[in-house]
């Protein structure tokens, strides 16, 4: 025969301990006596099932108190910023000088500033958007194939980490729609992370960084656009560079443009080697008039290409992955 009593004890004692005396409701003990009545000959059921309603009865009490205990308890705060135990002596930290930016982090801002420095404004991009900036507004017809060559990923509610930073491109020309209207001229750069559904290896991540550049006014110019940017890379690598572009297709530029460099010297780059820098082109005419923008009025120019890029190039890293490993020996290259 069960001890019902012996159970019952038990039961209280789980309860009365408990952080979260309702899980003690679902015990296997309890469980138990309520399936071992259908074992029991039929003259015994009804005397036993009362027990072992009793217990449950005594249980559901015994819990509806120690929950109101746990509600009204005084709980001692806990400083999760402390990094040592109480009452014990404060331990020696590392020095706040041992802290950098990361390498990107600092060449993000060189490239960033380079740009400032010519007039552009200097724009952040967003980390989550929509289909709307991430295609529509970019002259990406609905189901057409080259939204295929920006595979990214989408939440549950249907909004995109960006697959490039030109999700800003709308923005920027909506926003400065007023500067045209009144004589001016529409120049920023936005900048920020991107994500893509890559397989990751020496040459590419899934998670990334990039930069972009928009200029539009009454006279811009495919040559202001290659001067521009001409002025830039020798800028940032600190030497006179040969450049040269052929045809691409992009759908929000028309001519759409491959940018390259002649691989600089100072890394071992000899005469006739190129590389490919970014991708840009004159902004197309859907693409202005989606920000309400008369294309016969005004044109203009845009360019796009990854922070990571530059720098491999720079400092002659040979693989990408190398940025997001965390490896010291890596980033201790670049604390000076």
């Amino acid at each position: 025969m069960i001890d019902i009593e012996g159970v019952k004890t038990t039961l209280l004692e789980q309860v009365a301990n408990s952080e979260s005396p309702r899980d003690v409701l679902k015990a296997s003990e309890l469980r138990s006596l309520y399936a071992h009545i259908g074992q029991l000959e039929p003259q015994e059921r009804s005397a036993f099932g009362k027990k072992v309603n009793e217990v449950k009865v005594a249980l559901e009490a015994a819990v509806d108190e120690r929950v109101a205990q746990l509600e009204t308890a005084t709980v001692i705060p806990l400083d999760i910023t402390a990094p040592w135990a109480p009452n014990t002596e404060a331990p020696s930290l590392l020095p706040t000088q041992y802290g950098t930016k990361h390498p990107l982090m600092k060449e993000l801002e060189k490239v960033v500033d380079i740009f400032t420095r010519m007039g552009f404004e200097a724009i952040e991009s967003r980390q989550i958007d929509d289909d709307y900036h991430m295609f529509g507004t970019l002259n990406f017809p609905e189901d057409h194939p080259a939204r295929d060559g920006y595979d990214t990923f989408r939440t549950e509610e249907g909004f995109i980490p960006p697959a490039h930073t030109s999700t800003m491109q709308h923005r920027i020309l909506k926003d400065g729609k007023k500067k045209l209207e009144s004589g001016g001229q529409i120049a920023a750069v936005s900048y920020g992370r991107v994500f893509r559904n890559e397989d990751v290896d020496a040459t590419h991540e899934h998670t990334f960084y990039q930069c972009e550049g928009v200029f539009v006014s009454k006279t811009a110019t495919l040559g202001d656009m290659l001067g521009t940017l001409r002025s830039f890379f020798e800028t940032y690598y600190g030497q006179k560079l040969r450049i040269k572009t052929q045809p691409a297709y992009f759908p929000f530029t028309e001519p759409g443009l491959e940018f390259a460099i002649e691989k600089p010297a100072t890394i071992g780059g000899k005469p006739g080697e190129w590389l490919e820098m970014l991708g840009c082109g004159m902004i197309h005419p859907n693409v202005l008039e989606e920000a309400g923008i008369d294309p016969t009025q005004y044109q203009g120019f845009a360019w796009g290409g990854g922070i990571e890029r530059l720098v491999m190039l720079k400092y002659g890293i040979e693989d990408l992955r190398h940025f997001e490993s965390a490896r010291l020996a890596f980033l201790r290259k670049f604390t000076s």
